[in-house]
């Protein structure tokens, strides 16, 4: 094992790596930009290092100065968190090369995974359900229009080097793809520096459910359980839950055994998530895309297993066993639900930046809060406004969704405005409470 790990992140994220770090006798070293110096994690972790302006560009996305500081601070080891240069095949490379241990995937299962359209072939390949869409970029709107007669109405329209919902939209007729199309390619090239478009058939009433995967050390890869991440604003995530009221147990079995040979058609290493739609009309699921790294809502797997994930990764990196028995499947007690909780407007849900005047947390058996901020701490508009994620885990859902109403009830945040509103909301909307919903919930509070 490792004795120092640096952390290439910010936030939330590297205040939990850090925990993880110092508990298993791992020096964790944090590094931080101007926006960032009073941050907990900065303070927190055993030495913090100034990297640069606030401007992601001149710190965060910086890996030639991340490895610099990695050296310069006797780090043995690079935790990338998720977002950020988590999934750039070219860092990971760089930190194996500059003799620094790598906690993620061989850098060529980044780069097979980081193109959609290349990852759809290679599942298809492996015997992993995907949607009908296309095999290769499509070049041009009109040959946009082309695709989608093959495929049917209505069809996705994705970036394939893209993440996050950014460019994604869905056209039910030519016009609307050709719009659709324009636009898709002119954020894909201004976000991702890549204009290449992929389209896939659209299922209107899904639910989006993950799998977390393990490769392991000794090459064989393992599945977690799942994650039903449907509630989404602009097709990203706000809340998931664990385990999915919408998967039974044979669909569940099925996405599992398909996660595994996900992660096996490409050799995976350390912890990643299989991504699905599961048409709740057929019943059918079919793989979305596969992010190799640790996931934003990989607490409530945790919940539920007692497993830690970040210790799984820094063992599998070091070469070492994980502390469960890999060869019998993971029992999973409970249900669990996390909660995004972003600075931002509870009804339209634009970004709100500013000063956090008060801060106090909800706690108390069953509740976990992954925070990043702190009363006294700013949100700037140089990152991605989550402040933290609230997380409860239950003896049943029904006493999950009890439990959370309490904790979002308690959880206060002054001096700007935050979704918590929003979850209140949401955890007594009828359908989200039945367990019968679909990636549209979201939008139809709106629209009530």
């Amino acid at each position: 094992m490792f004795s120092s790990v640096l952390i290439a992140n910010r936030g939330e994220i590297a205040r939990r790596v850090i925990r993880t770090a110092r508990r298993m006798g791992i020096k964790a070293i944090a590094v931080y930009s101007d926006a960032d110096q009073s941050l907990p994690y900065v303070h927190e972790a055993d030495e913090a290092v100034y990297i640069g302006e606030s401007a992601p560009a001149q710190s965060y996305l910086d890996s030639v100065l991340l490895i610099d500081v990695a050296r310069k601070a006797g780090a043995a080891a690079v935790h990338p968190g998720y977002g950020f240069l988590a999934e750039s095949a070219g860092f990971a490379q760089a930190v194996i090369n500059a003799g620094l241990t790598w906690i993620g995937p061989d850098p060529s299962a980044i780069e097979q995974m980081g193109d959609k359209i290349r990852a759809r072939n290679l599942m298809a390949a492996a015997g992993v359900p995907v949607a009908p869409g296309s095999a290769a970029p499509v070049a041009d709107a009109e040959a946009a229009v082309e695709e989608a007669s093959r495929i049917g109405y209505p069809v996705m329209v994705k970036a394939a080097a893209g993440g996050g919902g950014i460019g994604m939209s869905a056209a039910f007729d030519d016009d609307a793809l050709r719009s659709a199309f324009d636009t898709a390619r002119s954020r894909a090239e201004r976000f991702f520096g890549s204009p290449e478009i992929l389209l896939e058939r659209y299922v209107p009433h899904a639910r989006h459910v993950e799998v977390q995967i393990l490769g392991l050390a000794d090459g064989r890869v393992i599945a977690l359980g799942e994650r039903d991440c449907s509630v989404q604003r602009r097709h990203q995530k706000v809340a998931e839950e664990t385990p999915s009221p919408g998967v039974s147990a044979s669909l569940r079995s099925r996405m599992l055994s398909a996660a595994v040979l996900a992660g096996e058609a490409v050799g995976y290493r350390g912890a990643g998530t299989v991504e699905c739609l599961v048409d709740t009309e057929t019943g059918d699921f079919m793989f979305l895309e596969m992010n190799t790294r640790l996931q934003v809502e990989h607490p409530v797997t945790e919940l539920v297993t007692g497993i830690d994930l970040v210790e799984q990764q820094f063992l599998i990196a070091a070469g070492e066993p994980v502390t469960f028995d890999a060869s019998v499947p993971v029992d999973s007690s409970g249900h669990a639900l996390e909660l995004r909780v972003y600075a931002e407007d509870p009804k339209r849900f634009l970004p709100s930046p500013g000063p956090i005047t008060e801060w106090s947390e909800p706690s108390g058996p069953g509740i976990r809060v992954d925070s990043g901020y702190a009363a006294g701490t700013t949100v700037t508009l140089f990152y991605d406004p989550l402040l933290a994620k609230l997380c409860v885990h239950g003896s049943t859902r029904a006493e999950a969704l009890s439990l959370a109403r309490s904790a979002v009830a308690d959880f206060r945040v002054a001096g700007l405005k935050t979704n918590l509103p929003f979850h209140a909301e949401l955890l007594d909307n009828p359908e989200f409470v039945s367990g019968d919903y679909d990636t549209g919930l979201v939008s139809r509070m709106r629209q009530s």
